[in-house]
């Protein structure tokens, strides 16, 4: 579709910039307006993406919405974007998520101490603009520079309006993903001066068409060597276990909407890079690498769910919850099977409104009592019955109960992951405990915070849900029952995309499952 020239796609990423430049010319004590066009620019952001949704053809297995436009000819670099059946909803998610985000921090606290509500929300848009154009770049170069960009709102958003200990969290989650982005980079630049473009689409039918060769004969081939630089980039933003220390301190002091962006997108970019680089452009490593990378995640789902359980921190407990969820996403990734790709995908949009759902609850908790700390809660059900309810279905998605999303992902990843050569039996049986841990602390968390006694006077008196707060909740719960009602309303586009991944895979999987 062209829209005055420009592609679809290139009109929603570029619309939050839009609003940016808005911002800039209003003054700081005009908070009201500050906010309305915050909101209203990632409003309209989201509708437009639902257009694209709408337009999108779920049969045509190449990109759609492409636009190509030489930005550095020289180099062969390029403004290059599209988006299959692999981005399309990582893309929505992305619009859904920013005016929720923004909306939830309209009676934030926080802006009472530290101010500067027009930054604020400059960085939250630039974020979005980011988050979409990693989901959409297919230009090497060009995915790696929005890749950096997420850095720089997040960082500061934590680092200004983060609690006591926000720039060493701060800090810290720059320095982790950075330091697995020099490695990117290095790599990138290998690729792109060996094949000649930076284009990952050329790179592709170069290798399917045997003009670019990467040997794979060992660990230190080319080909190991650049599958792990990706890997190791991509395994730190989601970030997969042992690569995860930075998680828990970056949420627990993030401010609400910099958590729920954090949980329910930016990971997200780490798996969704598993997909579309180290499955498309390196192949037979993913496969060689795949029982490795299997372990990792396991050790990750157990030992996420083993460590949430001890927290009495809420946040620190939510955050403990992304290292398990998202191992079963690594899982069914690099089981390399239709179904647990289709999974993965699903699995990633039902974590981002799950946790991201979590940490509303928590947000809010936090907002009326000013701490996070489980013991200082109890009864709730009783005193806050409205905010109880939507926090058991929110926390009943989290543990993936039947009739929710959580259910639908988890159950497919681990369909695909039980017949797929490259994980099995043993891989997939250990994962199913990741599924009763689950249940575990998350039935803990709710019966602390929410059943028994009131433990506490405070907590027979906290103020009834407003009305920005409900806004954010109820688009929570209404998508987690329409992906566990009618998962095939999302499926179903993507699948023909997962499909002809697996088929450019395939060969080397069946060369491997034949091995004695």
């Amino acid at each position: 579709m062209e829209l005055t020239g420009l592609s679809l796609a290139t009109v929603v990423l570029f619309l939050p910039m839009v609003g940016m430049i808005i911002l800039l010319f209003l003054r700081e004590e005009q908070a009201r307006n500050i906010r309305l066009v915050a909101l209203g620019t990632s409003i309209v952001t989201f509708l437009f993406s639902l257009v694209l949704w709408a337009q999108f053809d779920p049969n045509n297995t190449s990109l759609q919405f492409v636009q190509q436009t030489p930005w550095i000819p020289s180099l062969n670099i390029s403004y290059y974007v599209g988006i299959d059946g692999l981005s399309l909803f990582l893309v929505i998610l992305t619009t859904f998520i920013t005016p929720i985000a923004i909306l939830i921090s309209w009676r934030a606290h926080v802006f009472e101490e530290r101010g500067r509500q027009k930054l604020y929300y400059i960085f939250m848009l630039l974020l979005e603009w980011a988050m979409i154009g990693v989901f959409i770049a297919q230009d090497l170069i060009l995915f790696y520079l929005f890749w950096e960009v997420t850095l720089v709102p997040m960082y500061f958003m934590i680092g200004i309006w983060g609690s006591e200990q926000r720039v060493y969290a701060a800090v810290k989650f720059f320095l982790y993903t950075m330091a697995g982005s020099l490695l990117m980079l290095v790599a990138i630049l290998y690729l792109g001066l060996t094949a000649g473009t930076f284009a990952q689409p050329e790179i592709v039918q170069m290798m399917q068409s045997g003009q670019l060769v990467l040997p794979l004969d060992g660990v230190f081939s080319t080909q190991s060597l650049l599958f792990l630089a990706f890997f190791i980039a991509f395994a730190i933003k989601v970030p997969v276990w042992p690569f995860h220390s930075w998680l828990p301190d970056a949420h627990v002091q993030a401010p609400t909407a910099a958590s729920v962006i954090l949980a329910a997108v930016l990971l997200k970019m780490g798996s969704y890079g598993m997909i579309r680089f180290n499955l498309q452009l390196f192949p037979d490593a993913s496969v060689d690498w795949a029982p490795f990378v299997a372990v990792l995640a396991v050790i990750g789902i157990i030992y996420g769910a083993w460590v949430s359980y001890a927290q009495t921190d809420m946040k620190k407990l939510v955050a403990y919850t992304s290292v398990s969820h998202m191992g079963f996403v690594v899982l069914g990734i690099f089981a390399m099977a239709s179904a647990s790709i289709n999974g993965s995908i699903l699995q990633m949009l039902n974590h981002g409104i799950s946790t991201g759902g979590l940490f509303l609850i928590v947000g809010m908790l936090y907002e009326r009592r000013h701490t996070r700390q489980m013991s200082a809660y109890g009864g709730l059900w009783a005193t806050a019955p409205l905010l109880g309810g939507i926090a058991l279905v929110i926390a009943l998605s989290s543990m993936g109960m039947p009739g929710t999303n959580g259910f639908v992902g988890e159950f497919t990843i681990l369909l695909g992951s039980v017949g797929s050569p490259l994980t099995g039996v043993v891989f997939t049986l250990l994962a199913a405990t990741g599924v009763i841990l689950a249940a575990i602390y998350i039935l803990a968390f709710f019966q602390k915070v929410f059943m028994g006694e009131v433990k506490h006077e405070e907590n027979r008196s906290l103020p009834k849900l407003h009305w920005t707060e409900l806004a954010v909740l109820v688009p929570i719960v209404i998508m987690i029952l329409w992906i566990g009602l009618a998962p095939n309303t999302f499926i179903a586009p993507m699948d023909p995309s997962v499909n002809a991944l697996v088929q450019e895979v395939q060969p080397a999987e069946t060369e491997i499952a034949q091995l004695p």
